[in-house]
């Protein structure tokens, strides 16, 4: 406390509160530091997201923005103080029934912002919803279930059910494949209970903070320390030096510095790190670190990049990776053309803008390891990377997976977790780490910006002949995934469609910009960009209905893609393109308003399941009954707000017989639960779905013989005195098939067992190892199976309704229809809202956003600035999902997560 310290009384929650107010101190800082309520979110500390969100003397208001010292008597009112240990508020089940719940970090805010509508507004339209939650971000929903959902609180509360029971929640969790379950975890993260990593503390923490580069390229000459070092509170200050192990980290290509070793790359280079008492204090410590630089030519571009002549950024050179796909004979297909349409395409980076900032916690284990706690999108990959730098044993190293508040590709890689591993494991304390939005925004990868060139070829008819594309990517400063990105970007440049001649050159550079990686559709949205107006121009010159030249063209069984794979199964492209143009027949088009016209696009796209291209691609899951009769599945599989854990809680309970509600699952862990690889590339579902499939069905067998033991001569027999057949489980209880007698419940087959010091276990793993590497098509017979690049794909299909203005080319987007291929779908609710949630991230890509940099500075350096969607620009969205079952998948499902946006 100081002496401009300000005492002041405010009740939140019902509960008064004297506290001794720094002039600095925001409302948000205190109830999360002072009280330990962790609903509220600092998703930006801007008021740009609207995550803080709680309710001040009846009206929503952004707590990252208000100082405390002016809430002298005020009534706060956070996500803690809307539920009962017996009840839920209204608009908490409505957010659980609607499934308006997927990475949960904005729920809090989101639920708070319309509480205070509804206190106010017992009967809102849309436009009064939408108006209200306009200052809360979402990146996974798309919205739309967010506005069915106050809806429905807002008919819950007129109808006298402004509490609904728990146990009534708690019913919404039912259901195997094909029902819309809600999630596992649903009442977590509508009352504000669940924990994300920036949510835990130790006592005695130190805390992290990282000093970052000046300059985009530069030489580090000297970094001096000392006095960082003798600032109060700082306990050490680590440089480059204090890494043990590899001094440097990447997911396929170690290049990016720990801690700059001799040279910073980009404005987001770690330099050093100091560790303190407080994070002020450690903040304070960054100004006092010198460090003398030299600058060096910046490279801001790939064609600069690959210029004769230009500065390196790595003394390999700047092409990282050049990729080259052949089918056939491109000069006779062009030749055979009777019109050819070209044109140059670029996009830019885009930054994920998960709700979560990156954060860490890492503490030693006291026994010369450490364990860290933090919510990336792969336990695995991590651990191996942090085990490396620390050089220790990878026992010694464990990694424990946090809930993600979206991650969309951004959290493959490395950001926090080597840094505060290193300071727990030096200094023998627990360390966390957070970042602002802004520091996330300067670090965190992008998305590709690419250039490219594309030039189609196509008869009379619509019939394709060839197409000649030439792409140029930016990975930025380090290779991150960006050698996966380019080959996709490749591999997916001719779209879905059957082309028999075709030539691509692809070409990743670095530059001195943000390193680039994973984002939703990894590398497929630049390039789908590009072929779908190479089709619409030439539906327009050859008179075609862009519908009817995309039919005609489709994917289907029996043909062959650009990369020489034959297809045989769930070939979704034409089914979702008939289902857009059935949907769009039965709207009915609005008038144009005076200087406005209406215009219709369809698109279509498609997207790799899994690793493919002859990778590694397993996962593992382990199921055991529990001493309750419950059944637990474990998993290495992270979700990262998609649902994943209730998709893989479906699968085992469809197959085991045991009810949802009865299933728990627990994944990431590196010390308790089986490897998972990332959850990327629309894999989880089809890669970990199968292991829990093979897992559950090992597991109910051993079950039934269980139980056919424990019943001894009471056991029923089939004709030829086999117990096996003549049992069954249903709904958690084994039964006589013959009459479906209830003989053994679960619960008490776990007793019976645990008195012999027993359970049932077992174990399934699943490894997509048909595929191989991408190697050019011969002119030839081939063996189809060496060209089968994937296992699986996702199809489809959207088409948008919009509205521009003539004179300012202004787009307002009034209704998306969006049709994709799912295979077997596990949840349908969980498949719309994927579909939702992915349309307005395409809406943002193509209308509002970017991330700009200029000569290797960042310009968009806020939510606001980057242009992130808000729920008014919602248009109406028509979400299909398609079945068109995989023989491969797990009960025919795969995965489609990316494909929407």
């Amino acid at each position: 406390m100081t002496m401009s310290d300000e005492a002041i009384e405010l009740t939140v929650n019902g509960v008064l509160h004297r506290v001794q107010a720094a002039p600095d101190m925001t409302l948000l800082s205190f109830l999360r530091d002072t009280l330990g309520l962790t609903g509220p979110k600092n998703g930006c500390g801007e008021g740009h997201c609207g995550t803080c969100t709680v309710i001040v003397n009846g009206k929503a208001q952004r707590s990252c923005l208000l100082r405390l010292n002016r809430l002298r008597g005020a009534q706060v009112e956070t996500i803690e103080g809307l539920s009962t240990p017996s009840t839920l508020h209204a608009l908490q089940y409505a957010f659980l029934e609607q499934g308006a719940v997927q990475c949960g970090f904005c729920t809090p805010g989101m639920i708070m912002a319309a509480k205070a509508l509804l206190d106010s507004d017992p009967d809102p339209d849309d436009a009064a919803i939408r108006v209200a939650l306009a200052h809360n971000l979402c990146r996974c929903t798309g919205y739309v279930k967010i506005v069915a959902a106050v809806r429905r609180a807002a008919e819950l509360i007129r109808h006298g059910q402004a509490q609904v029971p728990r146990e009534r929640a708690e019913a919404l969790v039912a259901g195997g494949v094909g029902k819309s379950a809600a999630r596992l975890d649903g009442i977590e993260r509508v009352t504000g209970a669940l924990r994300y990593t920036a949510d835990l503390n130790r006592p005695g923490q130190l805390y992290g903070r990282v000093l970052r580069s000046r300059y985009p390229h530069a030489e580090v000459l000297s970094i001096d320390t000392s006095e960082a070092r003798r600032a109060p509170g700082v306990v050490a200050v680590f440089t480059a030096s204090d890494v043990p192990g590899r001094k440097h980290f990447g997911e396929l290509i170690a290049d990016q510095p720990v801690l700059a070793v001799d040279r910073v790359r980009y404005v987001g280079d770690a330099v050093a790190v100091v560790y303190a008492e407080t994070e002020a204090q450690a903040a304070a410590a960054l100004d006092l670190i010198r460090v003398e630089y030299r600058e060096l030519p910046v490279v801001d571009g790939p064609e600069a990049a690959l210029a004769p002549g230009a500065p390196k950024v790595h003394e390999k050179g700047n092409l990282l990776k050049d990729v080259h796909i052949r089918k056939g004979d491109v000069a006779a297909g062009f030749a055979e053309a009777d019109i050819i349409v070209e044109g140059t395409y670029r996009t830019p980076f885009i930054e994920h803008a998960y709700m979560e900032p990156e954060a860490c916690l890492a503490e030693p284990d006291g026994e010369g390891g450490v364990v860290v706690y933090e919510g990336s999108q792969g336990p695995w990959p991590i651990h191996e990377q942090i085990v490396a730098s620390l050089a220790l044993p990878p026992e010694k190293v464990r990694v424990v997976h946090m809930p993600v508040g979206g991650a969309f590709g951004g959290k493959e890689d490395v950001t926090l977790q080597i840094l505060a591993a290193l300071g727990a494991w030096r200094l023998g304390r627990p360390v966390k780490m957070v970042m602002g939005r802004r520091e996330s925004i300067r670090v965190s990868t992008k998305r590709h910006a690419e250039t490219v060139h594309f030039r189609t070829g196509a008869k009379r008819d619509g019939r394709l002949t060839a197409m000649e594309v030439t792409i140029h990517a930016d990975t930025g400063a380090y290779a991150s995934l960006g050698p996966s990105v380019i080959f996709r970007s490749a591999s997916f440049a001719c779209g879905p469609y059957e082309v028999p001649n075709v030539k691509v050159d692809a070409y990743l550079a670095y530059t001195n910009n943000v390193p680039c990686g994973a984002m939703r559709g990894f590398g497929n949205p630049q390039v789908t960009f590009a072929c779908e107006l190479q089709m619409d121009e030439l539906a327009r010159r050859l008179g075609m209905d862009p519908f009817a030249l995309r039919e005609l063209n489709a994917l289907r069984p029996g043909s062959v893609t650009a990369t020489g794979e034959v297809l045989t199964a769930s070939v979704g492209a034409l089914p979702t393109l008939q289902a857009v143009r059935a949907a769009l027949a039965r709207v009915e088009l609005p008038a144009p308003r005076p200087g406005k016209r209406i215009g219709v696009g369809v698109a279509a796209s498609f997207k790799n399941v899994g690793l493919g291209g002859g990778l590694k691609d397993e996962a593992e899951a382990r199921l055991q009954l529990q001493a309750d009769g419950t059944l637990l599945v474990r998993t290495g599989c992270s979700d990262l707000g998609g649902g994943a854990e209730t998709a893989m809680a479906q699968l085992a309970s469809e197959v085991t017989g045991v009810p949802l509600r009865a299933v728990r699952v627990h994944t990431g862990d590196t010390r308790l639960d089986p490897r998972g690889g990332m959850t990327t590339a629309s894999r989880e579902t089809f890669i970990t779905g199968n292991a829990v499939v093979a897992a559950a069905r090992a597991w109910r067998e051993r079950v039934l013989e269980e139980a056919a033991e424990a019943l001894g001569p009471d056991a029923p027999v089939d004709g030829v005195g086999q117990p096996g057949p003549a049992l069954d489980l249903r709904e958690g209880r084994i039964v006589a098939v013959a009459d479906g007698r209830e003989l053994l419940s679960l619960r008490e087959l776990a007793a019976r067992l645990a008195e012999q010091g027993r359970t049932v276990e077992a174990h399934g793993r699943y490894a997509a190892d048909s595929t191989r590497a991408y190697k050019d098509v011969p002119a030839g017979p081939y063996d189809p199976a060496e060209h089968r690049l994937h296992v699986a794909y996702c199809f489809g299909t959207q088409a948008a309704v919009v509205e521009v203005d003539e004179a300012t080319g202004q787009v307002d987007v009034l209704r998306v229809i969006a049709a994709h291929d799912a295979g077997t779908i596990i949840n349908p609710q969980a498949v719309e809202g994927q579909i939702e949630g992915g349309v307005m991230m395409g809406l943002g890509y193509a209308l509002s956003e970017a991330f700009v940099m200029r000569e290797g500075q960042i310009v968009t350096d806020t939510l606001r600035k980057l242009g992130v969607p808000t729920i008014e620009r919602l248009p109406e969205i028509t979400a299909i999902p398609v079945e068109d079952p995989h023989p491969e998948g797990p009960l025919g499902a795969k995965g489609m997560g990316e494909l929407p946006a």
